[in-house]
């Protein structure tokens, strides 16, 4: 039998990802849909024929779903939170986990004291270019230069609730900049110094506080070191993670990973130029399966709880012009 899932936000992220993934689940189906804008909830009702509803408490009482999918505002993640864990449902949650370390502290005790299970929506994580980067960072020798890279445009980087601080959190690091974080972490750990310049300037006149663009610069106490760029401004659209080490580099890219040898020539390389929706279905299936038991769940609260601590980082050391221990917020 199917696990009953509902989905509470039907912005881009919903439609884009876990709508498809959803659908294509063989584990889970879609029982209901929350959002506040009226008209999009009425289309999204009318198009997969199920119960609709303005508010997340009254689909939690009236549907009793196994777990929702969280896609909603950074600043309205909590509150939705806070209504699964009272009524025992799971919670499959877009990122990020937490606007501030002191948020995701608190959400981890939420979720401990309801008993349920959250995982934070990671693709990456369930798409073979990305898994296979361990094995290939093996064959490189010892790794000590990083550059990362996660750009495109759009001609508005402030609109909306994502270009206000308050409700956002923060601006492309908090946002965009998550997936690329989240890769850093998974493969190396969390950094112990971190230094991190931005600006909410490239738009003159317009009227937003969240950064558009920023650079962290990171390093390692075993010695590896380098720095991400991150922009919702800068074209082209950009996605890489290039580690250099004393053997070769791995070049990590959307769709693509390549291991070069020192002169550049590319000695292997996987391609996968068609994975966002089945990654996404591969998400909703693996959460059905850490719910049932059979698979350990690696993005949960204790797990970014490091995510918060590195993103928390990079604003304290603009505010203080110097390098920020990230382990010492955790």
């Amino acid at each position: 039998m199917k696990r009953r899932a509902a989905i509470i936000g039907l912005g881009h992220q919903a439609l884009g990802d876990h709508l498809p993934g959803l659908l294509g689940s063989g584990r889970a189906e879609l029982v209901a849909v929350c959002d506040s804008n009226p008209i999009i909830l009425r289309e999204r009702r009318d198009q997969y024929q199920v119960p609709a509803f303005a508010r997340p408490g009254d689909l939690l009482d009236a549907v009793e779903p196994d777990f929702v999918i969280v896609a909603v505002p950074h600043h309205a993640g909590r509150a939705v939170i806070e209504e699964c864990a009272k009524r025992s449902v799971h919670v499959l949650k877009e990122k990020p986990f937490a606007t501030s370390p002191a948020e995701a502290r608190e959400l981890a005790r939420v979720c401990q004291a309801g008993q349920i299970v959250l995982m934070v929506t990671l693709q990456r994580r369930f798409n073979p270019i990305y898994t296979s980067m361990p094995g290939l960072l093996d064959q490189i020798g010892t790794p000590f230069l990083i550059d990362g890279q996660y750009t495109f445009h759009t001609d508005a980087p402030g609109a909306g609730w994502r270009g206000d601080v308050r409700q956002a959190g923060g601006g492309c690091i908090i946002d965009m900049g998550y997936h690329l974080i989240d890769l850093l972490l998974w493969y190396f750990g969390l950094p112990s110094r971190i230094l991190a310049e931005f600006s909410a300037t490239a738009v003159p006149g317009a009227c937003y506080d969240a950064e558009d663009t920023a650079i962290i610069q990171l390093g390692y106490e075993h010695g590896l070191y380098g720095s991400v760029l991150l922009s919702r401004w800068a074209a082209p659209k950009t996605e890489k993670l290039h580690v250099v080490g004393t053997r070769g580099s791995v070049l990590l890219a959307k769709g693509q990973v390549q291991r070069l040898d020192l002169t550049g020539t590319v000695v292997e390389e996987l391609t996968r130029p068609h994975a966002p929706t089945s990654a996404a279905t591969a998400q909703i299936d693996h959460f059905c399966r850490v719910l049932d038991g059979e698979r350990p769940n690696a993005s949960g609260p204790d797990q970014h709880l490091a995510h918060a601590a590195f993103i928390a980082s990079c604003y304290e050391s603009k505010a203080a012009g110097r390098y920020v221990d990230p382990k010492e917020l955790l």
